[in-house]
């Protein structure tokens, strides 16, 4: 005697749930531009590597005799992979069964995902694709009462963050908990035209009255109340791209640079790019004239790894650029100043921009590396008015917190309390300067009418006394001057900025590596 029968079965109810909703709404699925829930994980994952947990759960249909004759699949897709060879729990929610709604499914399922996550200590993929919520008003009729709203497992999602890297991809319309659920990571992508994000969708903000901003058709609508113009561009949603085959190779690139928990290290990569390597194009790459702009992106590329610049955010808080990148291929986290934005100042989004980063970095124990041209906050009245000092000792006090080792690189200017913002400074400062290095308090060209009122009233020609002032001061501001009395650590040739960085890394991660008598 066998269980052929009841694996029989078994097999039977397996197929069932590979057909999703249905070959005709998984083909409305793929005439919209997109994936289904399947063949998303199939492309994320490495080949062959998914092991689905909870494939038939789902709600069946029986005969009079008890048989089964159909079952509606769970919208909500787990289980264990590879992804660059390393332990994941990958999700993907499943649009072609009433649009990827939770009240379709089973709420544990879902639940038992992110608890896999943080109790096995695996990093977390979630693929989002609906609502991932209570459904509609529909239901309440179905069920015969309204109810207090809470959320299963949240609980779950908030131990995540503190324990695992976690990736959201919104690969279609997020309302929700779908949204909440994109937001709630370490890493988030949207597909352009594809995606979009809101607490509530247009249908339900015409309801309550704010008929959707001349929207001609619903995607429109959908597009001018949560697509990726919006998202990644206020910090709700890291970055863009342009189809969901760049959104898994981001997503896998982003997580070569994670350790799989916290407790354990990133790992370093095997790494061609010779670490002596000086470029003669650093020595030229900061101008003499303070009022212009270069690109701080291109001295990215010439300083760490080739290849190996991940930048995260680019589309928000500007005047910050935050990237992942290797040095000798260790993992490093990198901030820098973009002069080509606002001339570098940090006004409220860059401050939050460069807090949620300098977290990241500490959290997952990754060394920093600040790229320093940075003029202060922003000022005026709209940056008043956007609390940009608040914001931004936000951003000062998380790096005073981090205790993984950082490096900051004086390009060109350090002023104010922004300035300061460059490192801890009642800590060592592992710390280099350019010849081109302008610090101080508050830039000399915003001070000396100020400072030197009197002088100038009185002079015969207050244009030439005023030159004579600037001319004289010029020299006490040169960076030979502060090196002198040691208030700064070494002004180096720019083109050292590689070997020197590259040692950093190396000693970063031998401190790093002594955190753990046994790291995992």
């Amino acid at each position: 005697m066998t269980w052929k029968k009841e694996l029989d079965e078994l097999r039977e109810r397996e197929a069932l749930a590979e057909k999703m909703g249905g070959p005709e709404k998984v083909a409305k699925q793929h005439e919209r531009g997109k994936l289904d829930a399947r063949a998303r994980l199939s492309a994320f994952c490495d080949p062959c590597t998914f092991r689905e947990i909870g494939k038939i759960s789902g709600t069946a249909t029986y005969n009079e005799n008890g048989n089964l004759e159909k079952i509606l699949p769970a919208p909500f897709i787990f289980g264990k992979a590879l992804v660059n060879g390393r332990p994941v729990v990958a999700t993907a929610d499943d649009f072609t069964i009433r649009g990827g709604a939770a009240d379709a499914g089973i709420k544990r399922k879902m639940v038992q995902a992110e608890k896999m996550a943080h109790e096995m200590k695996l990093p977390l993929i979630r693929m989002i694709d609906g609502t991932g919520g209570g459904g509609s008003v529909k239901t309440l009729e179905q069920i015969g009462a309204t109810y207090i709203p809470a959320v299963p497992g949240w609980e779950d999602v908030v131990k995540n963050l503190d324990t695992v890297p976690v990736v959201a991809l919104a690969l279609g319309p997020t309302a929700g908990l779908g949204a909440a659920r994109t937001v709630a990571s370490h890493y988030s992508l949207m597909v352009r035209g594809l995606s979009q994000i809101f607490a509530a969708g247009p249908a339900v903000v015409d309801g309550l009255g704010e008929h959707y901003k001349g929207a001609s058709d619903h995607e429109e609508a959908k597009e001018n109340l949560g697509g990726s113009d919006i998202h990644t561009r206020n910090g709700v949603v890291d970055d863009e791209v342009a189809s969901e085959t760049e959104a898994f190779a981001r997503a896998r690139h982003f997580l070569s640079f994670m350790p799989e928990h916290v407790g354990q290290f990133a790992r370093r990569a095997d790494c061609n790019d010779p670490k002596y390597r000086k470029e003669e194009e650093l020595l030229a790459l900061v101008p003499r004239d303070p009022k212009q702009v270069y690109s701080m992106r291109r001295c990215l590329d010439m300083v760490f790894d080739k290849g190996t610049v991940f930048e995260i955010g680019r589309m928000w808080g500007r005047a910050a650029i935050t990237a992942l990148a290797r040095l000798d291929g260790w993992p490093v986290a990198v901030v820098a100043s973009d002069p080509s934005f606002l001339g570098g100042s940090w006004e409220a989004k860059t401050s939050e921009k460069v807090e949620r980063f300098i977290k990241l970095a500490d959290q997952f124990r990754l060394p920093i590396v600040h790229l320093v041209d940075n003029p202060g906050f922003m000022i005026g009245r709209d940056a008043e008015v956007a609390g940009t000092i608040r914001y931004g000792v936000q951003a000062m006090n998380a790096i005073y917190k981090a205790t993984v080792p950082l490096a900051s690189v004086v390009l060109r200017r350090a002023y104010g309390i922004a300035g300061s913002a460059m490192s801890n400074a009642d800590r060592y400062q592992y710390r280099f300067c350019w010849p081109s290095g302008d610090w101080g308090s508050l830039p000399i060209s915003g001070g000396l009418e100020v400072a030197y009122k009197a002088e100038l009233q009185a002079a015969e020609d207050p244009d030439e006394k005023l030159e004579e002032i600037r001319s004289r001061l010029e020299k006490v501001t040169s960076p030979f001057r502060s090196a002198e009395r040691f208030n700064v650590e070494d002004i180096i040739d720019p083109r050292e900025t590689r070997p020197l960085l590259c040692e950093f890394a190396s000693l970063a991660w031998r401190k790093l590596h002594t955190e753990v008598q046994h790291p995992v």
